[in-house]
């Protein structure tokens, strides 16, 4: 079973195999197929229509099963290969390891945002963004261009206490954790760390990123703690709901997966750290 680390305890070759899993399931094209659908239901998720990725209670199961999914694509090259997570409340500038030439690479240059150190930089050759919201070829980040910071250890333990999972109208206007994690109100952790690395990773093509694997793995992360901190809360809606994916109902695009059946992570894989 994968066990799911934080990006700062890799070693070397940890880090190693799962860039060259990036890498390597980029050449497949396989890469891009995991981008167009996050692209597709970023604009079809809406606050009065049909949601599951995205202002929705769905919000976190349906990514925990994206990530496995991704998960277990990079696996078929390297069984090695778990997606670690960043904690961006304790590595919160662009001085953090995970930004270094030998992971991730850094910030995009001033004049285009164009990332030019690292793996993933189009100059090596080796990323081509060909998915993408505009016709720039190249993987994009402007650190703290969008204004704001990232959340602190401060505001997540202030989301991870709230005591209910998520309340009408069930989209971006709702109280309750699932909303204030993924960022429409209060607090915001999710759609603040987006934004605050900017480039691919303010729209819809967020994927192109591969940071965007490691910054919703820890939001998983979250979601697990919150579940253990919270045992006699769950999911919600538990009912059919117009529009929304209720606890037993299938999340689109799939056609087998709900909410109930990615409740237990550990059914899949774990944390280094207790949940």
């Amino acid at each position: 079973m994968a066990v799911r680390k934080n990006q700062e305890a890799l070693t070397s070759g940890e880090k190693r195999s799962f860039v060259n899993a990036l890498l390597e399931f980029k050449r497949s094209s396989g890469y891009d197929e995991f981008v167009r659908m996050h692209i597709e239901f970023i604009i079809a998720d809406t606050d009065f229509g049909d949601r599951f990725g995205h202002r929705a209670p769905s919000f976190l199961p349906w990514h925990r099963w994206f990530l496995i999914l991704f998960e277990r694509r990079l696996q078929e090259l390297d069984s090695s290969v778990a997606l670690p997570y960043w904690d961006w409340a304790a590595d919160r500038t662009a001085a953090a390891p995970l930004w270094n030439a030998g992971f991730l690479g850094g910030n995009g240059r001033d004049r285009d945002a164009q990332v030019m150190t690292g793996p993933f930089a189009y100059s090596a050759g080796q990323w081509p963004i060909t998915v993408s919201t505009d016709s720039r070829p190249y993987l994009q980040r402007e650190f703290g261009a969008g204004g704001g910071r990232l959340p602190t250890h401060t505001d997540v333990r202030s989301v991870l206490a709230m005591p209910t999972y998520d309340m009408p109208p069930w989209n971006s206007a709702s109280e309750g954790f699932r909303n204030h994690l993924e960022g429409w109100r209060g607090v915001n952790l999710h759609n603040r760390v987006h934004m605050w690395i900017g480039g691919q990773m303010a729209t819809g093509a967020s994927p192109n990123d591969p940071v965007f694997w490691l910054h919703h793995s820890y939001l998983d992360k979250l979601w697990a703690e919150w579940q253990r901190e919270h045992p006699a809360s769950s999911y919600l809606p538990v009912d059919s709901t117009p529009n929304v994916a209720a606890l037993h109902d299938v999340m689109r695009p799939w056609d087998d997966i709900t909410p109930a059946a990615v409740l237990d992570h550990t059914r899949f894989y774990t944390y280094d750290r207790p949940a």
